[in-house]
This record gives structure tokens, C-alpha cells and sequence, in this order.
């Protein structure tokens, strides 16, 4: 039987066309925590034991899934979003690190103005991972989230349950907003991760996110890198409350025409944030009468 050392090795050996070694052991290392539930230390002290025949061959199936670039959260079915643990598969995207800083500007800056809100829509929202969030930092409030997607929404439903968070979902295309929502249905927070990456860039991304990931939720024609956040913008200035706040995480190479099509639209206060990376990231815009 093989150590777990040894099948370590077999992993890098077969997976270094699309990994650096490093990245292979933290995914071999997040296999066995799946599997025994241990932690980084003891995986560290047991690489010399030997694999029972059982784990040996989930393992070996799931090496197969990787070889084909798809990534370890939807292999494992899993991902981790501000400590929580999000079902995921290729309907929905992988939730990543500069979301939770989204997450993370949105209630520091409720925690600094005071105000709290009482109704939130998430639009995009995909595996759930933001309303989620959000509906557990603000108990009170009403949250909503909207994808064009009934199979991210069935995802989104599920993850909901599982963190006992109450969320109204709604399937509709963003795009026909002014067809879908009432005058009078206002929120003070609006917040969205949409489709951002243009077509041109696709070919310089890894090949387990543009193999895998749903396009839908990925990528916008380059002729037209702003759409979302135009039809947003205009839903927002039409159902924000007065100073209710629009959170939207944004492309890189976009963050100056983000804050000036905002400014345009009439919004006060726009404001660019760098994520944990330097990368233009997050932009905050406040309505106004």
C-alpha cells in the first residue's frame, strides 16, 4: 500500500503542467482534510502512514477530475467564504478572497455611518455567498438576491438553508430590471459582483477557471466592459433609498471608468478601493435626491 507521502508525490508528478508544486500540496492537503477532517499539523505528521485501499482510490478518482483542470472546490464540492462552508459546482463561481473584502467594506462602513440597513439586494449573486454574508452581519434586514440563473439559484437556495439565512431569490435577467421591479420596492444597500472580464482577457486566465467556471457569470463582450454596471447603476439610482449605498466589485483595469460612469449617473461620494493586492477592486457610490 502507498504512503501518503508517495501519492503526494504522484500528485505533483502528474498535475505539474497546470500547478506549482505548492499549490499541488495545499490541494492534496485539502483532499485529506475533506476525508479525515484533519488539520494542517497532523497532515504534516502522518505523511508516512499508509493510505487504506478506500481512500487511495477516492483519491485516485479525484486526481482524474483535477488532470482535467477542474478546480478543487468543485471537486470537493465545497468552498470556504468568511468561515463559511458554501456548497459550489460549475454553476456557480468559486466564492474568492476580494468578495469577502466587498463583504467586509460593506458592514465597516454601515458600522461608521450607524446606519443599519433594513432591505439588501445581491444582484449576481450566484452561490449565495454575499447575501448570505450579509444577511448574517445585518439580522434585521430584509435581503434579496437576483441571478439570471435557475441552476446558481438552486445552489444559492441550498447554502441559504444550510446557514438557517432568510433570502427572497429572484430569477430575472438584470438587464430587464425596469420590467421586474416594482417603483416602490426600495433598498438601501444594492450590491453586485457581476460579469467583468472581457473576451480578450479570457485567454490570459487559468485554464480551471475558464474551463470550468460558468461563462455566464465570468465574462462581457469587449465592446461592451461596462454593461452591467450601467443597467445596475440605473436600477440602483431608481431603488436605492436616499444615501443608500451601491457596492460593486469590479475589474482591475476598469476602477476610473466604474467611478466616473457613477458620477455621471448622478451618484455622490464614489469611491475606489484597492483590494488586498493593490488591485483596483471595490467601488462604494451614495445616492442622492
Amino acid at each position: 500500500m502507498d504512503r501518503i507521502a508517495t501519492v503526494e508525490q504522484q500528485f505533483i508528478n502528474e498535475l505539474k503542467d497546470l500547478y506549482e508544486a505548492d499549490e499541488i500540496r495545499q490541494i492534496y492537503f485539502m483532499l485529506l482534510e475533506t476525508r479525515f477532517g484533519w488539520s494542517r499539523s497532523e497532515y504534516l505528521r502522518r505523511k508516512s502512514d499508509v493510505l487504506d485501499n478506500a481512500t487511495f482510490i477516492w483519491l485516485s478518482d479525484r486526481l482524474q477530475a483535477l488532470l482535467t483542470a477542474k478546480p478543487i472546490q468543485y471537486v470537493l464540492g465545497h468552498a470556504w467564504f468568511r468561515g463559511m462552508e458554501l456548497l459550489v459546482n460549475e454553476s456557480v463561481l468559486i466564492p474568492r478572497p476580494e468578495t469577502e473584502e466587498l463583504v467586509e467594506r460593506i458592514i465597516q462602513t454601515c458600522g461608521v455611518t450607524g446606519r443599519l440597513p433594513h432591505r439588501i439586494i445581491d444582484i449576481g449573486t450566484g452561490s449565495g455567498c454575499i447575501a448570505i454574508a450579509l444577511k448574517l452581519a445585518f439580522p434585521e434586514a430584509a435581503c434579496y438576491a437576483l441571478d439570471i440563473s435557475a441552476d446558481a439559484l438552486h445552489v444559492a437556495r441550498q447554502n441559504a438553508a444550510r446557514q438557517s439565512a432568510e433570502i427572497s431569490f429572484i430569477n430575472a435577467d438584470i438587464l430587464e430590471w425596469d420590467t421586474i421591479f416594482e417603483a416602490t420596492q426600495l433598498f438601501d444597500i444594492v450590491v453586485s459582483n457581476p460579469p467583468y472580464i472581457t473576451m480578450a482577457e479570457r485567454g490570459d486566465m487559468h485554464r480551471n477557471v475558464a474551463a470550468h467556471e460558468p461563462g455566464l457569470a465570468l465574462f462581457v463582450e469587449d465592446s461592451t466592459p461596462l454593461l452591467f454596471y450601467e443597467h445596475i447603476a440605473a436600477f440602483a439610482r431608481k431603488h436605492l433609498t436616499t444615501a443608500g449605498h451601491l457596492y460593486f466589485e469590479i475589474n482591475r483595469r476598469y476602477g476610473e471608468e466604474v467611478c466616473e460612469l457613477l458620477e455621471k449617473k448622478g451618484f455622490a461620494g464614489v469611491t475606489l478601493y484597492s483590494d488586498i493586492h493593490g488591485a483596483d477592486r471595490i467601488v462604494r457610490a451614495a445616492n442622492k435626491p
